[in-house]
């Protein structure tokens, strides 16, 4: 299969594509108006175990390497932010996961300590429920840096390893705004969150809130160790290039 069929733009369907009953099977009989809950999701995607197995090793395998390739870069970091944030380099942040599950999500600080506090304080550019702001006072020098070559998300490398996450999925949002989502959007959790995904190399934050969930669900749909190839190799290339981060 050519690789422009792969990534054949999938946002072009319309919400109703993301089919109501493939949500949740557990609420199949009951009628669309009723508000899905974000831990109500289940599992969905390519379910077969020779797909999971060796998408697992390919998690491992690939995060080790990317620990041991990117570890001075690490390093090198986390000194520089020990002395520039007065010892708290780290950020740790609950993030939804597999449906609906919680876990931590390890960054790179790049905001100032008491970011979250003051969030409300700054107008969100994106449409949906998603926060981002091209300009965020809240970021520090620094921290622009890191954002703009995703340095900030090597740290969840670790989390690939834990488990909660892979190297392809969609990337996990924080709880108020799975809280906010409808349920056509809550699909994109049926799946487990990821490192790089669709969204990542095509545009990233240049990309609508409804435009980037489309992506995920198309995603989800066609879900292949190919298509997570694919997705890896587009990826060094996105983040070099800087486009869309911020």
């Amino acid at each position: 299969m050519a690789l422009a069929t792969l990534l054949t733009t999938p946002w072009t369907a319309s919400p109703e594509t993301a089919l109501w009953p493939r949500i949740d099977r557990r609420v199949r009989s009951r009628p669309p108006q009723r508000k899905i809950e974000f831990w109500e999701v289940e599992r969905d995607g390519n379910r077969s175990r020779v797909y999971q197995f060796t998408k697992r090793l390919l998690d491992i395998a690939g995060a080790c390497a990317g620990v041991l390739l990117l570890s001075p870069i690490m390093l090198v970091t986390f000194l520089v932010l020990l002395v520039a944030t007065r010892g708290k380099p780290l950020f740790f942040q609950t993030r939804i996961g597999e449906c609906g599950r919680k876990f931590t999500l390890f960054k790179f600080r790049t905001m100032v300590v008491h970011a979250e506090r003051v969030q409300k304080q700054v107008v969100n550019e994106q449409d949906g429920p998603v926060f981002k702001n091209r300009r965020d006072p809240r970021i520090t020098r620094i921290g622009a840096i890191l954002r703009k070559f995703s340095i900030d998300e090597m740290p969840q490398l670790f989390n690939v390893l834990i488990g909660d996450m892979s190297l392809v999925g969609p990337r996990p949002p924080v709880e108020p705004e799975a809280r906010q989502y409808e349920n056509w959007q809550l699909r994109r959790l049926a799946v487990k969150p990821g490192l790089t995904c669709l969204w990542q190399v095509s545009g990233r934050c240049e990309i609508g809130f409804t435009q980037w969930v489309r992506m995920d669900l198309w995603y989800i749909d066609r879900q292949s160790l190919l298509l997570d190839l694919v997705l890896l190799a587009k990826t060094p290339a996105s983040v070099l290039s800087g486009r869309g981060a911020y």
